[in-house]
């Protein structure tokens, strides 16, 4: 099917070019969300003569995007999950659930301007694309965490803190008591000194 493109589309044209396109893509996306019309002889007469008008009102919305694009730089939020030790969440974190965590960082965005191939299921620093206008853009980092320690950590370190990695802090750190458990470690120190001290003396006699 030939459409009229009346806003940028990624990966298939600019405002105002004809392009060719699946009939289902036309019907379940680009008509009905109005980002295409039929390129009939009619729709192409009446968007010639609009045009002037319709470009002048993208041109306003994108500028209005772009300002709420520099308020987005830099963005980063922090979402608390229950997940497992090897990072799997219990359950997912959807488009839903960041565009209400970006809005109450004070960015207002709707679920459909986030880009999310599939839900999100594991611990860690993600970068999601918001889109607020065909043509404005602007990447936030999603920061999914078990607690707010946890979380600047992974700031931190730039990688997701799994329940694996506290238990072999735990473990160190009982193998360490369990070594020194009858003596201070300066006492350990001093024993092993002075069995180096004997060693030393046997080689040279």
């Amino acid at each position: 099917m030939e459409v009229i493109l009346l806003e940028r589309v990624e990966k298939l044209g600019q405002m105002g070019e004809i392009v060719t396109v699946k009939d289902g893509f036309a019907r379940n996306f680009l008509l009905p969300q109005k980002k295409a019309l039929r390129a009939t002889e009619t729709n192409k007469a009446a968007f010639e003569a609009d045009r002037a008008r319709l470009e002048a009102e993208n041109l306003e919305r994108r500028k209005d995007a772009e300002a709420v694009a520099s308020k987005m730089a830099g963005l980063k939020v922090i979402m608390i999950r229950a997940a497992g030790e090897s990072g799997q969440l219990y359950g997912s974190v959807s488009s839903r659930d960041i565009a209400d965590a970006v809005t109450e960082a004070g960015v207002a965005i709707s679920r459909a301007q986030v880009v999310l191939d599939r839900a999100i299921k594991t611990l860690g620093l993600h970068d999601v694309v918001i889109r607020l206008h065909p043509e404005v853009s602007e990447t936030v980092v999603v920061n999914i965490a078990r607690s707010a320690d946890e979380a600047e950590t992974q700031f931190n370190t730039g990688s997701a803190v799994t329940a694996s990695d506290a238990d072999v802090e735990v473990v160190e750190e009982e193998v360490v008591e369990e070594l020194f458990e009858d003596e201070a470690p300066e006492e350990a120190v001093e024993e092993v000194a002075a069995a180096a001290d004997e060693t030393e003396e046997e080689v040279e006699a």
